[in-house]
């Protein structure tokens, strides 16, 4: 069995541990702490669950009389079981430790009280004398390890970069495999790292390419450091990095806040709003390269947004969407039908204004700056899949804001401020053709969206995004009328999909 080994100088080493271990952990994770009086398994419980607190005075007492201390209010509920007192192992049982799998972590110091009456750990953590300090022995099933590991690859980058005391706290995880964390240094402003490990891109689906072979999203972090660079150096505002591991996929990038473009309320702040959309007026007069050198013979290329992404996205609505409010999959002829009718749509485009299409703008993404002027008010994340397409595509984005409703008026203001500043700066600016790719791009990242957020749900367990589908919905009611949409809105008709509820 593949085992770790960690040097504890410190209590404060130990502590550390602690806020590596919790990083590491998932719902059903059970973590066993061996080792004597004394050892600091205490320590080390309590570094774990004040860094799923995101507390580092979160009151943690010692479970050594009340055996079980449950914190089901934390982002990840945790349970912390102390069994020396046990009198039994028969009274494992009795604690509910297999309930509190179902919906969190548990972990548990003097596992050899139960004597085997536990449920299979997760990870085995013993604590040991050595020297004037301790070492911490690790044990686990693979998968929990190789969290783990991962985990303590961050910590070693940091300390690489100087950041060695760190102390890490969970920020997010999004809808891929890329997890964030804030770091700080004593009181100063926390930075935020980004946790990107190289994603293969799952099985191969047709030509020899995999999904996001096909769609172009990016497989490592050498898009966002690509893309960051060449942001920067058209004066668009975008996270500095201060230190970065491509072949881990680790890097350390400025903090620009957490004030948004949304109210406290959640509701769109249009100014906010009109001021993203007229600084991507602003990217689309530049022009754009195809290839960024990252020096050392690394290089990104930007892809074009080209039929067959377009086309696998939007089958997610086919795949996904459409079986779950009818029940069933698509036949052969329907699903021909399908591709048909969105072939004929995108055959449109090949005449419309072409731009960096950054892929993700909306309210998640944008970040607000009070104390700048002009497009600096604006900061950018998240755009490490960015392409080459339709500059339509992330003004539809922005506008039919997939996380929060934005109302027909507003909407065609922010249409309306983004054609202005078009014509300011373009006489020649063509209005009438960038409408038509508006509709068409709203229509294709609607439909893929309403597949996305049904797969995230029946395939990775993630219902959250379900609570969106309506509004989704709404939107794609509202753009495919437009006559360029006809052939896809003949499918959607007959298929009875515009209007179902889920």
């Amino acid at each position: 069995m593949t085992s770790i080994s960690i040097q504890l100088a410190t209590p404060e080493d130990t502590t550390r541990l602690g806020q590596d271990l919790a990083l590491a952990l998932r719902k059903g994770d059970l973590v066993t702490l061996s080792g004597d009086l004394g050892a600091g398994k205490s320590t080390l419980a309590r570094g774990l669950i004040r860094t799923i607190a995101d507390d580092h005075g979160y009151e943690v007492p010692s479970p050594t009389f009340t055996i079980v201390q449950s914190y089901p209010e934390l982002r990840l509920p945790t349970s912390h079981v102390d069994l020396f007192r046990l009198a039994s192992a028969d009274e494992v049982d009795e604690l509910g430790l297999d309930e509190a799998l179902e919906d969190g972590a548990v972990v548990v110091e003097w596992p050899e009280r139960a004597e085997g009456a536990l449920s299979a750990s997760s990870l085995k953590v013993t604590l040991v004398n050595d020297g004037d300090g301790r070492k911490a022995l690790i044990e686990g099933e693979p998968a929990a390890l190789a969290r783990l590991q991962r985990s303590l690859g961050i910590r070693e980058f940091l300390a690489k970069e100087g950041f060695a005391t760190a102390e890490r706290r969970y920020l997010l995880g999004d809808a891929s495999a890329r997890g964030y964390e804030t770091i700080a240094m004593g009181e100063g402003h926390p930075f935020i790292l980004m946790n990107s490990p190289y994603n293969p891109g799952g099985p191969v689906l047709r030509g020899g390419k995999t999904y996001m072979q096909i769609a172009h999203l990016s497989q490592s972090v050498n898009a966002f450091v690509a893309l960051d660079s060449l942001l920067t150096s058209r004066g668009f505002t975008v996270p500095k990095i201060y230190a970065q591991d491509l072949n881990d996929g680790f890097l350390i990038l400025e903090n620009l806040g957490s004030d948004g473009i949304l109210d406290g309320e959640g509701a769109p702040i249009l100014e906010r709003y009109e001021a993203t959309v007229r600084l991507l007026a602003a990217l689309h007069q530049h022009s754009w390269p195809r290839d960024i050198d990252l020096g050392k013979g690394i290089s990104h290329h930007i892809h074009d947004f080209d039929r067959d992404a377009m086309m696998i996205e939007v089958e997610l609505l086919s795949d996904w969407y459409v079986p779950r409010i009818s029940g069933a999959a698509l036949g052969p002829a329907q699903k021909a039908e399908f591709v048909a009718a969105w072939d004929k749509v995108f055959s449109q485009l090949n005449n419309t204004e072409k731009s960096l299409l950054l892929r993700d703008v909306h309210s998640p993404n944008i970040l607000w700056r009070e104390n700048e002027n002009g497009i600096n008010r604006v900061g950018l994340i998240d755009f490490q899949d960015a392409m080459i397409g339709p500059s339509a595509y992330d003004v539809a984005s922005l506008i039919f804001d997939a996380r929060v409703t934005i109302a027909p008026d507003i909407q065609d203001h922010l249409l309306g401020a983004y054609v202005d500043e078009r014509r300011s700066a373009d006489p020649g600016f063509d209005e009438a053709l960038f409408r038509k790719a508006f509709a068409i791009m709203a229509a294709q990242r609607n439909a893929k969206i309403l597949g996305i957020f049904v797969r995230l749900d029946e395939r990775d367990g993630k219902s959250f995004y379900l609570k969106h589908l309506p509004r989704i919905r709404s939107y794609l009611d509202r753009v495919i009328v437009h006559p360029a949409l006809a052939p896809v809105k003949q499918w959607c008709e007959k298929a009875g999909i515009l209007s179902s509820e889920i």
